[in-house]
């Protein structure tokens, strides 16, 4: 991975970090001084946008450490897999807000039920993704046997020369 790599999707990474904490910020803000006025569960939609933005920020972090170890050569180890399955659990519970979100919004659309249900398949596309990220994981794990392998094989072919 070249450095030019690493620092764009690291600015990336800020850039987006520093945008859910500002609307962490904001929304702990209206939960303490923005009343309800009554049409929608604002409260609840607040709070699952925190939780929402808690997600995003866990997968960030994962990231973050998934290139630094790409950076540094030690991506296929054991210790990947930590970051791995950090990022999926982050996408599963990103999906679970969303479907959240759509439980709540559903009752004001009970004249049109297609938003639901496409919020309903956008929660499905979520999911969709942490799958694909699973057989990515899964690919990871080949790659550190076939390393942890190859390693063996050197060594043997290092005592026989």
């Amino acid at each position: 991975m070249g450095k030019l790599t690493v620092r764009a999707l690291r600015a990336v990474l800020v850039v987006v970090l520093t945008g859910t904490v500002f609307v962490q910020a904001l929304m702990v803000w209206a939960l303490a001084t923005d009343p309800e006025d009554g049409s929608l569960p604002l409260t609840p939609l607040r709070l699952i946008t925190i939780l929402g933005m808690v997600t995003a920020q866990v997968a960030l972090g994962c990231v973050w450490r998934l290139v630094t170890m790409v950076r540094r050569g030690t991506v296929f180890s054991q210790a990947a897999f930590r970051y791995v399955d950090g990022v999926i659990g982050a996408i599963v519970a990103a999906a679970l807000v969303w479907f959240a979100v759509t439980v709540l919004n559903a009752p004001g659309q009970r004249d049109d039920p297609g938003v639901t249900v496409i919020m309903g398949g956008v929660g499905v596309a979520i999911l969709g993704v942490a799958l694909i990220v699973l057989v990515l994981r899964m690919l990871l794990a080949q790659a550190v046997a076939r390393d942890v392998e190859a390693a063996r094989m050197q060594a043997e072919l290092d005592e026989v020369i």
